[in-house]
């Protein structure tokens, strides 16, 4: 049984590729418009088993992971910036203040009878940025297509005081500890 990420997002990627086993990547065709009232963990949760599952249509005789992340403010859902001045309004919101970050992970084979999902929530407390640090970061890194406006994994460190939860690597987009169990229920051999 082959592996498929529905993904075609780099970070992603890069983070199943930590786990030297071999998959295929493909685009998952799916609406990500929140529902009305939709909380970020179950739009997480709802969006990661939707990509998965449209893949595992597409191809039943493989494991697709579907993975989405959605970052809040007191609940406030916030997007990818797009461009420097939204990723500037992002990150004076999130100056001395917490940032929660739920991500969802699914794995689906249609053939094996195999629907799983779990959400991973990670916070992250921002220190208190001055308007000069948040231009010198933007310009540096340019983190314009991640939510939340930084990238964890590289300079975007400098702007926490503090990290909170279980897998790092669900703030970079995919929870590889809980991808790890979930393969090994399926009968995936990681090690």
């Amino acid at each position: 049984m082959h592996l498929i990420l529905a993904s075609t997002s780099p970070y992603r990627r890069t983070l199943l590729e930590r786990l030297q086993i071999p998959f295929l990547c493909e685009a998952p065709d799916v609406d990500e418009t929140p529902l009305l009232d939709e909380h970020p963990a179950a739009l997480a949760q709802r969006l990661s088993l939707a990509k998965a599952s449209t893949v595992a249509t597409l191809n039943p005789t493989a494991l697709v992971i579907g993975s989405d992340q959605v970052a809040s403010i007191d609940g406030n859902c916030i997007g990818k910036p797009g461009n420097f001045e939204n990723a500037a309004t992002q990150l004076r919101a999130s100056s001395g203040r917490r940032v929660d970050f739920y991500t969802g992970i699914a794995l689906v084979g249609r053939d094996a009878g195999i629907e799983r999902v779990h959400m991973e929530r990670f916070s992250v407390q921002f220190r208190e940025l001055s308007d000069a640090e948040i231009t010198r970061y933007l310009e540096k890194e340019q983190p314009y297509d991640c939510a939340g406006s930084f990238k964890c994994e590289g300079l975007g460190v400098a702007l926490f005081e503090r990290m909170i939860g279980d897998d790092p690597t669900s703030l970079e987009g995919l929870p590889l500890i809980a991808l790890c169990g979930l393969l090994w229920d399926a009968g995936v051999t990681v090690l």
